[in-house]
């Protein structure tokens, strides 16, 4: 994915209703802010990263197989400017300061599981890539909810990527090559295992299907969808538990489908023909785990199910994508486990979520657990005849304001000019 970094008029971003005034105020708030903690710079400039969610491909990521996803309308925005020193700084709403000293980008171990580690990772990967890299002040504030499955650590490692890719690179780096470096920050720095599906879908945006069998040049292609044309509303619904205590839910995941590649002297599942890993699925019975073995299955039937969805949107079959997109729910289920961690026990809000959810929508649309699972949110195409007595249904289960209606986002992570 060539290209440079899309420099739009805010208006191209923020189509929705109330977004482009809550745009200004964000923005103006953004350099209030920036002016009170920095002081005052006729150099700041305004980027933004969009949030993702995945529709096809649930952890097939990791495992070099192919995903669906898209950019959506809530992002992560940021006034920043070059501060002259070898420090970046970092406003986060919400979140400590940031200082991250350029002098050595190294993985720090005190900076694990923190934003620091992102920061200090996505310059580490673009200075090593032989990128320019200096020190910026930024303030950045994010509407893309925390452990929401819409993958707010992507949009702020990609919003990083972007700030330096705009002050320092005038724009050059390519999308992929931003997500890179996020996916990088995320892994070597923060400790989280992740493959590279949500960094690219929030640099690249639009809905982009993604072929990762080449991890290091994955296939990327963009599909121009409006599910709305369809009488369909993409809704995700948050179940009121979030990630932060799910790190080794999550890693046990790319761990034992490791462990089925490593049966064959692989180390990722699509490096393993289909047709061997099923043959060899009775001598593998009783050597590698149970849940090891349909988390494989998962994995060949979820990866082939996304390409599959992204020919079916190309077609304009709705019918067809839609029951693909429950398949892939039922797959995440029964096969992949990742609707609630094992120390759940009784309280499972995710798969009651997703049940009543099956039940509100009485056999039309769908609904899957959406992102790394275990907990967060899950994501139903929704009739637009029915929208509003299903959200309204929905939220006495999981909460007043849980059911967020998004539209995708056709521009992925961009520079704002003209914002005053």
């Amino acid at each position: 994915m060539a290209g440079s970094l899309p420099r739009v008029y805010k208006q191209q971003l923020y189509r929705e209703p109330g977004l482009l005034s809550e745009a200004d105020r964000r923005i103006e708030g953004l350099i209030r802010i920036y002016t009170e903690s920095f002081g005052s710079s006729n150099e700041i400039r305004i980027f933004s990263a969009p949030g993702r969610t995945e529709i096809g491909g649930n952890h097939t990521d990791h495992q070099q197989g192919c995903v669906l996803a898209a950019a959506v309308s809530i992002d992560a925005l940021a006034a920043a400017a070059p501060n002259g020193k070898n420090v970046i700084n970092v406003k986060s709403e919400g979140y400590p300061d940031v200082v991250v000293s350029l002098d050595s980008l190294a993985p720090r171990a005190e900076e694990r599981g923190n934003s620091a580690a992102m920061v200090r990772g996505a310059a580490e990967y673009l200075a090593n890539s032989g990128w320019s890299v200096g020190g910026f002040d930024c303030v950045l504030q994010s509407k893309v909810p925390g452990g929401s499955g819409l993958s707010s650590s992507a949009a702020f490692e990609v919003l990083i990527g972007t700030i330096i890719n705009g002050i320092f690179n005038d724009g050059r780096i390519s999308p992929l090559e931003i997500a890179k470096a996020g996916q990088y920050a995320e892994n070597m720095h923060f400790g989280k295992p992740c493959g590279l599906m949500d960094q690219t879908a929030s640099a690249v945006g639009g809905v982009v299907s993604i072929d990762f069998e080449d991890p290091i040049s994955p296939k990327v292609e963009r599909i121009l969808f409006d599910i709305s044309k369809y009488g369909y509303a993409l809704c995700v619904i948050d179940t009121g538990v979030y990630h932060h205590d799910l790190v080794d839910a999550y890693a046990s995941i790319p761990s034992e489908m490791h462990s089925v590649a490593s049966y064959f002297g692989k180390s990722k599942l699509r490096e393993v023909p289909r047709s061997d890993f099923y043959k060899a699925l009775p001598s593998m019975a009783g050597r590698i785990s149970d849940r090891a073995l349909l988390r494989a299955m998962h994995f060949f039937e979820d990866s082939d199910r996304a390409v599959l969805e992204a020919d079916a949107l190309r077609e304009g079959d709705i019918d067809r994508f839609l029951a693909l997109v429950n398949e892939s729910g039922r797959s995440s289920w029964m096969l992949l486990q990742n609707i609630y961690p094992d120390k759940a026990g009784t309280e499972q809000p995710a798969a009651l979520a997703l049940a009543y959810c099956d039940h509100l929508l009485g056999g039309r649309g769908a609904c899957r657990i959406h992102g790394g699972g275990f907990a967060g949110t899950i994501q139903a195409f929704v009739p637009l005849d029915i929208l509003d007595r299903l959200k309204q249904d929905i939220e006495k289960v999981t909460g007043e304001g849980s059911c967020t209606v998004l539209s995708i986002r056709e521009i992925g992570a961009a520079e704002i000019i003209s914002f005053e």
